[in-house]
């Protein structure tokens, strides 16, 4: 939510600016807009709508100005208005802020601020901050060199929430002043000039080399240098990191949305995932883990916790780890897990997923669990983010960048490093075969060419997509490693096309929801489950029975079937056949999204990173 760039340097910051924003689209916005200091004034230009609504401002090619602050505003506080658009200024015109997060006491700071003599533009909790700065800038003790910096951080003092903050003042047109908490920010380093940004992929572009912001964390920026002080403004050296992602991988390379090319980008996301992890006759290899059989014996349960997509992955991982390696294992919401006082000790294991690393609700999980004295595992698509920075240990799925707002590469890469990681345990353990470790190592190592082959199905897919895409809704089933499958095609066809749909394990229809089935309706079945398939293909019958039209992906022989469409994909171990089964679906989420005639990369009122509770 919400993106955040930030230039200083010998360039016109305009271009820069924009060009930032631009590539932090995907991360959910309703409005833009930018500051910089223009002949020793602050000059802000913002409106709502798209980037491109901004970058056709009359006046805003002019600007010349080499420093400057912007943003894209996901509404919290306020709807989305020009009024209500960061930056945001003090009353003075002074100072100009871009905010990330919420503030959660800013109806006490406000009226603080307005018996004070302080007035308000607009309804957002952000235009305090600026205010608040000016208050103290202009109250402050009189022998304080860096007034700027000092008043910034009495002003941060007083705030209680999340915040990734940039400031700058036209009384110190070479600095920049950047802090964060629970929210992401980093720093890039070029040469005679400097960058901030939300997310990386914002200012790739323009350098390689990143220091990762820590909450409490203050930065002052200038063209040549970079300062940084803890919480109680000491100063201190940071290690810079140079971040391999290619600027390319940003690009859509051809295909008409970012959505699409990240589906077809799985084959290869999955062998980087895999990596050098996985060889035949070889134990599985996570240098990242230090687990010993002692330690992963005396473990009483393990807890998975992620939101939407990671949480299905999550219920991927599950299978793998309590049929591989006999350990209970639970998974929770990750906005729900710690307001139900979770029971955690010293013998649990806490694994947390998510693509940005800046999920806030799942790190707030994760900072309970170290508190009960639980060991802490993340898995993460960011190198640095706040959830690898927080966990005691950290695993990369590498699936590269990903923009689109619905996750597909991420998701499947998520799966497959959860099955890997119960298998490694398991060979700690002892715990599975010989046999049946090295069998599921061949399915995972055969993966990508078969996720090709999948691929390959898209023409049908998108003729079938054609025959629904008018529908209100849409009803997925699935049993056993298929229920999951069934739940994250349904969000994904929430998330693009906004249909309506519900996902359900096969075996509950009778216990209510078949009450929902009427003529014609849609059912999307999943059966991939040689165990269950029998069951599975009963339970569709029944909803055929009921007039609906029934649409199957399978990797099963399924003979004298009355089903109007099947996709068939190749067969693999069931334990990573959800990798298989769930890219058909998203592709037919995309072409019905399509087909609507929609935004496909950016649905209404989402965003990528959720950096709000």
């Amino acid at each position: 939510m919400c993106g955040i760039v930030g230039y200083i340097g010998d360039k016109k910051a305009t271009p820069i600016l924009i060009n930032g924003l631009s590539c932090l689209e995907y991360r959910g916005y309703d409005s833009a807009g930018i500051a910089v200091i223009e002949n020793n004034e602050i000059c802000v230009m913002k409106d709502k709508g798209r980037v491109a609504n901004l970058k056709s401002l009359s006046g805003i090619d002019e600007l010349t100005s080499t420093i400057g602050i912007a943003h894209t505003r996901w509404a919290t506080h306020g709807k989305p208005s020009q009024e209500n658009s960061h930056p945001h200024m003090d009353n003075s015109n002074q100072f100009a802020v871009v905010h990330n997060g919420i503030i959660e006491n800013y109806n006490e700071l406000r009226n603080f601020l307005t018996q004070k003599g302080y007035f308000f533009l607009s309804q957002t909790d952000t235009e305090v901050i600026p205010n608040l700065i000016h208050y103290y800038y202009t109250n402050g003790v009189p022998t304080i060199e860096d007034r700027f910096l000092w008043a910034v951080k009495t002003a941060v003092d007083d705030l209680r929430g999340s915040y990734a903050i940039e400031v700058v003042c036209k009384l110190y047109p070479d600095k920049l002043i950047v802090v964060r908490k629970d929210s992401p920010l980093v720093i890039g380093k070029g040469s005679y000039e400097n960058f901030v940004a939300s997310d990386i992929p914002a200012i790739l572009p323009y350098t390689k080399n990143f220091y990762l912001l820590d909450d409490c964390e203050y930065a002052v920026i200038s063209n040549d240098s970079i300062q940084f002080y803890d919480s109680s403004l000491t100063t201190h050296d940071k290690p810079i990191k140079n971040i391999k992602w290619d600027a390319n991988a940003t690009e859509k390379n051809g295909f008409e949305d970012y959505m699409l090319k990240e589906i077809y980008e799985q084959p290869n996301s999955i062998r980087e995932t895999v990596g050098t992890r996985l060889k035949l006759d070889e134990k599985c290899s996570f240098d990242e883990l230090s687990f010993t059989k002692e330690y992963l014996s005396n473990i009483n349960k393990i807890y998975i916790v992620a939101c939407g997509t990671a949480m299905h992955a999550g219920l991927v991982g599950k299978n793998a780890l309590e049929s591989l390696c006999r350990i209970p294992t639970e998974v929770d919401i990750a906005s729900e897990f710690r307001y139900r006082n979770p029971i955690i000790d010293e013998k649990t294991l806490c694994i947390y997923i998510s693509q940005s690393g800046e999920t806030a609700d799942t790190i707030a999980a994760l900072k309970l669990s170290k508190k009960k004295g639980a060991k802490t595992l993340a898995i993460s698509n960011v190198l640095g983010s706040s959830i690898t920075r927080e966990a005691d240990y950290t695993i990369y799925t590498h699936a590269g960048p990903e923009i689109a707002v619905a996750s597909t590469k991420a998701y499947t890469s998520q799966v497959v490093l959860l099955v890997m990681i119960a298998m490694y345990f398991a060979e700690v353990l002892e715990s599975s075969s010989k046999d049946t470790i090295n069998k599921l190592k061949t399915s995972i190592l055969e993966l990508p060419s078969k996720i090709e082959t999948v691929l390959k199905e898209n023409d049908k897919i998108k003729e079938l997509a054609k025959k629904i895409y008018k529908e209100h809704d849409i009803y997925f089933l699935g049993r056993g490693t298929d229920y999951p499958v069934a739940m994250e095609g349904s969000l994904k066809l929430k998330e693009i096309s906004y249909i309506h749909s519900e996902a359900y394990a096969a075996g509950e229809l009778k216990h209510g929801p078949i009450a929902l089935i009427e003529n014609n309706i849609t059912v999307i079945g999943i059966l991939t489950d040689p165990n269950l398939m029998e069951k599975s293909i009963s339970n569709l019958q029944e909803v055929v029975a009921r007039g609906a039209k029934t649409f199957v992906i399978t990797n099963q022989k399924i003979t004298d079937s009355n089903f109007d469409c099947m996709i068939n994909i190749p067969t693999i171990d069931s334990l990573i056949s959800p990798i298989l089964s769930i890219i058909p679906l998203q592709l037919l989420a995309y072409y019905i999204s399509k087909n609507k005639g929609l935004d496909v990369d950016k649905p209404r009122n989402l965003a990528k990173s959720v950096t709000v509770e």
